[in-house]
């Protein structure tokens, strides 16, 4: 199977897992409200994933050459970066931003009453404006001041303006932008030389937010404040815990009856190894590495610097996103609103990470192409014979 097919049969089935169990831990004691079959396929959850999937249909047709190109234009990375600021300026504003839980991560989208969080947004575009500055002035990343130090002021502020209100995505921003950064060219030194101005930043991000601070001593002892700061882990653990091998079954879990919060978004991982046990956990986990494989994959086949930068920042963030999660609920990390990406709940999320795998197989599509092309041989040219020698051997 081709590295391509790979990735549109693994993102299908996350997505598939995704609007199962997101229904599932949405389950209420309410017989007028009962999850049956007919009413997952009508649930907003599946038009979701069919917008998702129809997202990651449109972007694999994109040409992703042409792509790279538009973005040697200056002009596309200014244009770029305005709208990814004018995104997350929106969740500030009155009657647009929507706040949940404290938050400001969300916008409402005028005349069709849903949300997005420009977040989202501003996570996938920042790998593109990176692919497109490595592409204009790869050669000079090795320089600090001519290459690095521009892209940091590109980079970083995203971040911090994302890390005001949601700590994990701007740390997996800044992170994501790193990797792709070394790989084109940036000497690593020269980013380690930033490494105690963002352990700063991160310090004085938790330090000043009660909240923050609060979560961290309960991720040391979430018993300290089990009712609490550490009421989140704990219940992820229990509901860990209780699923053991087999699991309870699918809907049979107790934890999303009103103990485990976020049990459809940040959380629902802790659902799927309660009621699918350690075989359903292992098939998510399975599905994950074969999704960043077969990225990888295509990555390396690639010949083109600026489409390999652009999937390894989608492997990378797809990565790295899911691996915090994954800690977060089985406690081995504080807890941050992080979702785990193609299974919670979220139709921005499940929509843009699609359209980035699309990507991916557009990629993958190029290269195929390339390759068969090198690999079809020359046209021989005709032969070509002078007047004198055609009348010679006509007259023979």
């Amino acid at each position: 199977m081709r590295a391509g097919d790979s990735i549109f049969v693994c993102v299908l089935g996350l997505l598939c897992i995704g609007v199962v169990m997101v229904n599932s831990a949405g389950l209420t004691i309410d017989p007028e409200s009962a999850v049956t079959f007919q009413s997952i396929v009508w649930s907003r959850s599946t038009v979701y994933m069919l917008l998702a999937m129809g997202a990651l249909v449109v972007a694999s047709r994109v040409p992703v050459r042409t792509l790279v190109e538009v973005g040697r234009r200056p002009s596309a990375i200014a244009f770029a970066l305005l709208v990814i600021y004018a995104a997350l300026a929106c969740v500030y504003l009155p009657g647009i931003g929507h706040e949940v839980n404290g938050s400001h991560r969300w916008v409402r989208l005028p005349g069709i009453g849903q949300t997005m969080q420009p977040s989202e947004l501003a996570k996938w575009g920042v790998l593109l404006v990176l692919t497109w500055y490595a592409a204009r002035r790869g050669g000079e990343l090795a320089s600090f001041f001519r290459g690095l130090l521009p892209a940091l002021l590109v980079v970083m502020p995203i971040a911090a303006l994302i890390a005001l209100e949601d700590l994990g995505t701007g740390v997996l921003i800044a992170a994501s932008a790193c990797v792709v950064l070394v790989a084109s060219g940036a000497r690593l030194w020269h980013l380690l030389a930033f490494a105690p101005i963002g352990a700063a930043g991160l310090a004085a991000a938790v330090l000043t937010s009660d909240y923050r601070m609060r979560r961290l001593t309960a991720f040391m002892n979430p018993y300290s404040d089990p009712e609490g700061a550490g009421y989140h882990m704990i219940q992820s653990l229990v509901a860990v815990a209780n699923g053991g091998g087999p699991g309870r079954g699918l809907g049979f879990g107790l934890q999303k009856f009103g103990y485990l919060p976020e049990d459809r978004t940040d959380f629902l991982f802790a659902v799927i190894c309660e009621e699918l046990g350690i075989a359903g956990a292992a098939m998510v986990i399975a599905l994950l590495a074969a999704l960043l494989w077969s990225g990888v994959a295509v990555v390396r086949r690639a010949r083109a610097p600026a489409l390999r930068l652009l999937g390894l920042g989608i492997v990378t963030t797809f990565g790295l996103q899911a691996v915090m999660n994954l800690m977060v609920v089985t406690g081995l990390a504080p807890t941050k609103g992080i979702a785990l990406p193609l299974l919670s709940s979220g139709g921005t999320g499940w929509i843009l990470t699609a359209a980035s795998f699309g990507l991916l197989i557009a990629i993958d599509r190029a290269g195929e192409r390339e390759a068969l092309d090198t690999a079809r041989p020359a046209p021989v040219p005709a032969p070509r014979y002078s007047p004198v020698h055609t009348a010679r051997a006509t007259a023979a």
